[in-house]
């Protein structure tokens, strides 16, 4: 229980991230395993405000891999005023992954349920530079923009996700990022299904950093999710010249993947892998 405790954290943090945007599954559960058993709670408990934000780093991978079972699961935690960061996110993590596999009565109650555990999150809990609170404001709009997507409100769904995507974009800097997985993955591969290709296509073009739109720091160049994204909004509206570069990219982006990649958000299709 040292310095290099926080500094071990760091690492697994990183490298949960850096697998995520890379498509690399194994890689960021094991990484996501290594944090969590790290943090034993006799460590955890005298620093709870600094470190127990790092232990639901797994829910996040969850996501990404669109492991709605794996979710659901998991068991709750029993101390939820130690772990309060931790419940806030599993709920999170359940109310989106019984969104897309249909169950929309039981996602509104988890959606409930992460609202109360939301407001227990102690205002002092800290992720590095972001505060745990400004983290899941960011939860709370995804959360609500996919469940409304599920029960077929469109316009209200985009409304949700376009503020997540504010709000991920101005979160103080940090490394990695406070939001782990880009939100205009999960906005543009739902736009994608919805047929609004210019929308979903200037998203991808901000991720991807191709564009103007967006600090260096809010960019991901060459992730694999956006430059599949890209590459179908090109091809869709029948683009011949860019879409033969973006596909060379995306080729050398898919070869480090260790998953199929078939959209930038497993949101999109109901899809579990």
């Amino acid at each position: 229980m040292n310095f290099y405790t926080l500094y071990r954290c760091h690492n697994y943090h990183f490298k949960i991230y850096g697998a995520m945007l890379l498509g690399q599954r194994s890689q960021a559960l094991e990484a996501a395993d290594a944090l969590a058993a790290n943090l034993r709670a006799d460590v955890l408990r005298p620093l709870a405000d600094f470190f127990e934000a790092f232990v639901p780093m797994k829910q996040h991978v969850f996501i990404r891999f669109g492991m709605w079972s794996d979710i659901l699961d998991q068991a709750l935690p029993v101390d939820t005023n130690l772990y309060a960061m931790t419940t806030a996110l599993m709920r999170y993590a359940r109310t989106v992954a019984l969104a897309n596999l249909g169950k929309i009565d039981q996602a509104e109650v988890e959606r409930d349920a992460f609202m109360a555990a939301y407001a227990a999150v102690p205002e002092s809990r800290m992720l590095f530079n972001n505060t745990c609170i400004d983290i899941l404001k960011i939860a709370e709009q995804m959360m609500l923009g996919e469940l409304e997507y599920h029960k077929g409100n469109h316009d209200a769904a985009f409304a949700h996700l376009r503020q997540a995507v504010h709000l991920d974009d101005t979160l103080p800097y940090d490394e990695p990022w406070g939001w782990m997985q880009p939100t205009r993955h999960a906005l543009s591969a739902l736009l994608l299904e919805q047929g609004r290709l210019d929308e979903a296509e200037a998203a991808y073009r901000a991720d991807l950093g191709l564009d103007p739109t967006l600090a260096r720091a809010c960019q991901h160049p060459q992730n694999v999710w956006s430059l599949h994204g890209l590459h179908e909004c090109l091809t869709r509206r029948g683009e011949e010249i860019e879409s033969r570069h973006i596909k060379l990219q995306l080729d050398r982006a898919i070869a480090r993947a260790d998953v199929p990649i078939r959209a930038s958000c497993y949101c999109r299709g109901n899809g579990e892998a």
